[in-house]
């Protein structure tokens, strides 16, 4: 006995809103599908656009994630300062669940490291943490925000 497509899709519907109503009605239904720790994300959840502050310099900077070639599991990418000032990341969610990037202008030495953790009902869209500069081992808060744009 084949069951009417109406009739499915009235019991999936009748579903999701019982499951909602439990969630209790100020909880948005999209807030079930985000991961509570970034340790729940795909790698691929890095990858695109993404817009920097980092407390102290001038505006947002322009940062663009991708698989990195040579370590599963990890990014590899740049940040544009304002200016034109450009720099290589890489790096990855630790086992923490913590964002770990470590930023570098001749991609060699270590210039800077990032350390954040995923917003709380971001979906994974913005990290905020302690970026570090290995220079002078000053530390400045910082936002990094999903800027729309994904491969």
């Amino acid at each position: 006995m084949r069951v009417p497509a109406v009739l499915l899709a009235a019991a999936a519907w009748s579903v999701a809103n019982g499951a909602f109503a439990q969630a209790g009605p100020t909880a948005p239904a999209a807030a079930a599908q985000c991961p509570s720790s970034a340790t729940e994300l795909p790698v691929t959840a890095l990858y695109g656009d993404w817009k920097a502050r980092i407390d102290g310099e001038a505006g947002a900077a322009r940062v663009k994630l991708a698989a990195h070639p040579d370590y599963e599991g990890s990014v590899r990418g740049t940040i544009e300062r304002q200016g034109g000032v450009r720099a290589l990341l890489s790096g990855d969610i630790d086992d923490d669940g913590r964002l770990n990037l470590d930023e570098s202008q001749d991609g060699r030495a270590i210039n800077a490291i990032w350390l954040g953790d995923m917003q709380a009902a971001s979906c994974g869209k913005e990290f905020t943490g302690t970026w570090r500069n290995a220079k002078d081992d000053s530390t400045h808060p910082f936002t990094l925000t999903r800027d729309g744009g994904r491969p």
